[in-house]
């Protein structure tokens, strides 16, 4: 096995690992109440990330790893881990409006209203830089730009419109 190979299955790992507490959290919150918004983008959001995924093995399984561009992901991970802290059982993968449950604004929430989006698209741009493949790094970019366009939209239509329903905060 190749160290990219290596990283590579570590990755997958996370995000599978991610997407069972993320099923996990929106069934529980469902449960007590909450609301999903704008769930149509879902799919394209997956289909971004599958497909990154993909061409990361099929391009990237037999690079050798930059050190430096691996440091950094390895660092972006250590704040992966604070966003997903801070928001605890009201993290997940979609928008869920939960009333009665105030906006979380502490941890990097104090700082960024959408540290998760920043933290994965900081991580769709380096790991490809890892493993060497910078053009797979700026269509991955510019995809998940796309794509995140338009889920921070809904998001923030959500927020804006809610009432005085305070939302949830997630993770793409």
């Amino acid at each position: 096995m190749t160290a990219a190979e290596f990283l590579l299955l570590a990755v997958m790992a996370q995000r599978a690992g991610e997407l069972v507490l993320a099923r996990r959290n929106t069934t529980q919150l469902k449960a007590r109440g909450a609301i999903e918004i704008a769930p149509r983008h879902y799919p394209l959001i997956v289909a971004v990330h599958a497909t990154w995924l993909v061409s990361l093995w099929v391009f990237g399984r037999d690079q050798p790893l930059h050190i430096t561009a691996l440091l950094g992901y390895v660092a972006l991970q250590g704040f992966r881990i604070w966003v997903m802290g801070t928001l605890g059982a009201r993290w997940t993968t979609r928008i869920m409006i939960l009333p009665g449950e105030p906006l979380v604004t502490k941890g990097p929430y104090r700082f960024i209203s959408h540290p998760n989006y920043a933290v994965v698209s900081a991580e769709i741009l380096v790991l490809p830089l890892v493993l060497g493949l910078p053009v797979l790094a700026a269509i991955f970019t510019l995809l998940n730009a796309l794509v995140l366009a338009i889920r921070i939209r809904a998001e923030n239509s959500a927020l804006a419109d809610r009432s005085g329903i305070p939302a949830v905060h997630v993770q793409s």
